[in-house]
């Protein structure tokens, strides 16, 4: 008897894959309502000078952690889309496996609550956790490139500026004084969801949604 899935079994599922593209957006919107309401209800926050990390310590940090949980998702969601529709070589493969980890260090950053409270209980890895991510956002948006122009070259176009945008943008995040590091962080993570945006809605095209 032979133990072989035949081409129907293994084609692409255009439910699975508008519910994991869906997700991915959404998780980016709750992400940004969490900051938004987390903004207000926090006393004594400044938007412009602390940052997510500043708002995420002390006493309301569970409203911070749900959306940085709900982007967590949405990175994951961008991972198994990709694996489940492979649209590139070597590259694409790198950024399934690029998103997963992504998606893991974000993850690790609710999880472990290193916020600026001055936490050091045990070993304080949020630095590293920030200077991985930084470099990963860096590459993954290219990476991904070539497989988006499959589904348009528009896709390709804005994968590669989002990647020059963070490329560039995202030292100067170290260079600024505080009073302004926390408006400058939103702006990163705004070319993050927009990532993950444009990845979703060439994954909803390609399903005749987009």
């Amino acid at each position: 008897m032979e133990n072989e899935i035949g081409d129907e079994a293994v084609q692409e599922r255009p439910g699975l894959a508008r519910l994991l593209a869906w997700y991915a957006i959404f998780g980016c919107i709750l992400f940004s309502v969490m900051i938004l309401i987390a903004d207000f209800v926090v006393p004594g926050h400044d938007w412009i000078a602390d940052t997510i990390s500043d708002l995420g310590a002390g006493e309301y940090e569970y409203i911070v952690d749900i959306g940085i949980y709900a982007f967590s998702a949405s990175l994951i969601s961008v991972a198994l889309l990709a694996a489940h529709i492979h649209l590139g070589n070597w590259r694409w493969s790198v950024g399934i496996v690029g998103f997963t980890v992504l998606g893991l260090i974000v993850f690790l950053v609710g999880a472990r609550n290193e916020y600026g409270d001055n936490d050091s209980d045990g070993v304080v890895i949020h630095s590293y956790l920030v200077y991985a991510l930084g470099l990963l956002m860096a590459i993954l948006p290219w990476s991904m490139s070539e497989g988006a122009r499959c589904c348009g070259a528009i896709y390709a176009r804005i994968l590669v500026g989002l990647s020059a945008l963070w490329t560039v943008s995202a030292p100067v995040f170290f260079m600024l004084p505080t009073d302004v590091d926390g408006l400058y962080e939103r702006y990163l993570g705004v070319i993050a969801m927009a990532t993950v945006i444009t990845l979703a809605m060439l994954f909803l095209r390609r399903q005749g949604r987009g």
